[in-house]
């Protein structure tokens, strides 16, 4: 057995860990003045009040989720090889699901690495070590990737507020490589992206399946694009053949991006922009009298946290009414929503109420989430974040 230290928890809370929840909360665990003095994400053996052996688990005192599971073998040696076993696991998922070279190429707990989120750009990957444990093995991930995929850069992108709940510090650099600039491909477009300055990695794999569908939906169309950032969702469209796309944010250097994007891929002149608060975009738009055959809109989260709940899902309500009088009769509305503090079945309710405040009519085509590149864990579905429904407006 491994000398490594050994945590317990209290007496009563073992069920849920050895049912195979991957989480024990730090009100779970029998704290001492040692165990707030262990260095932050090392690992730990855990066992119930009773001795019953949980597995290896990484373990920070001073986070709200203290014990995370690394694996089921309370003495597993967790390592380089440990680390690359687990890289390559979710390298030949990817592979069988045939994703090419741009995905989500490790989702956290799903993929066995808690914590950590590897997104793939060909030969440039962009890692977040959310949790001390996969901060403390970053020397290690960054060589496996390197080794087992050629990569040309590596870069970190640790400055989500995650980390703060670690104790973690913000950080954003280059960990291997010198150029980590890279074109994203993706249904024939490509995206210029810069890791090191984008938002969170870059990109939004996740939407993926979703733009596949709102696209197919685009030729000969007129299309508005809400809270764009890079222009994902339009210059999908535009490439899908759509008549004319408008793409709407707050961020002037993101639409200058997206314009590039327009631009390197031959469709410039198909491509407009607005900057502006969408909301205030979207109510100009309605006072012009402006008509679209599809609208999408996908907002930065508006509960980002549990005690934004309740005006998230305002929001959300009002970002449906304010869209849907720019959808023409037979058109299309994409609605969605990264804030896993909105369940689907609430943010589906205001979306239903702000197409009715609006006076429209609606049938629901399709309700999905994220690709299978985002695999969810089964005891953790709150994971299951990314929620968009396609509907035509009558």
């Amino acid at each position: 057995m491994t000398d490594r230290p050994l945590i317990r928890l209290n007496p009563g809370q073992e069920r849920r860990l050895k049912a195979g929840h991957p989480w024990a909360f730090s009100n779970e665990i029998r704290m001492s003045p040692d165990y707030r003095a262990m260095e932050k994400g090392l690992p730990v053996r855990l066992e119930s009040a009773e001795g019953w052996r949980l597995g290896t688990f990484m373990f920070n005192a001073h986070s709200l989720i203290a014990a995370r599971l690394l694996d089921r073998d309370p003495a597993a040696v967790i390592d380089a090889a440990w680390v690359r076993k687990r890289l390559d696991d979710a390298i030949a998922l990817r592979a069988r699901l045939g994703l090419g070279t741009f995905h989500r190429l490790v989702h956290a707990e799903a993929d066995r690495l808690p914590g950590l989120i590897v997104d793939r750009y060909g030969d440039v990957a962009v890692i977040q070590a959310n949790t001390a444990g996969m901060d403390r093995l970053l020397p290690d991930i960054t060589a496996g990737l390197v080794d087992a995929l050629g990569l040309r850069a590596v870069v970190a992108r640790n400055d989500s507020g995650a980390r703060a709940q670690e104790g973690l510090a913000p950080d954003v650099s280059l960990l291997h490589g010198i150029d980590a600039a890279v074109l994203v491909e993706e249904g024939g477009v490509r995206f210029p992206i810069d890791p090191m300055s984008g938002q969170k990695t870059g990109w939004f794999f996740d939407q993926r399946p979703n733009r596949d569908r709102v696209a197919a939906l685009a030729r000969g169309a007129k299309v508005l694009d809400v809270f764009c950032h890079v222009g994902a969702f339009g210059l999908r469209c535009a490439a899908a053949g759509a008549a004319e796309v408008t793409l709407v944010d707050s961020s002037a250097p993101a639409l200058t991006h997206a314009m590039e994007g327009a631009a390197l891929n031959g469709f410039a002149s198909r491509v407009s922009t607005r900057r502006g608060d969408a909301f205030d975009v979207m109510g100009d738009l309605a006072a012009e009298g402006a008509k679209f055959d599809i609208v999408v809109v996908d907002p930065p989260a508006f509960a980002k946290s549990k005690k934004d709940h309740d005006a998230g899902l305002r929001a959300y309500g009002r970002m449906a009414r304010l869209a849907a009088p720019l959808v023409a009769p037979g058109g299309f509305l994409f609605a969605a929503s990264c804030s896993h503090h909105a369940p689907l079945l609430e943010f589906a309710a205001v979306i239903a109420e702000g197409i009715t405040r609006a006076r429209r009519e609606g049938r629901i085509l399709l309700t999905g989430g994220a690709g299978p590149d985002h695999p969810v864990h089964p005891l953790l579905p709150e994971s299951a974040y990314l929620k968009g429904q396609l509907i035509q407006l009558i």
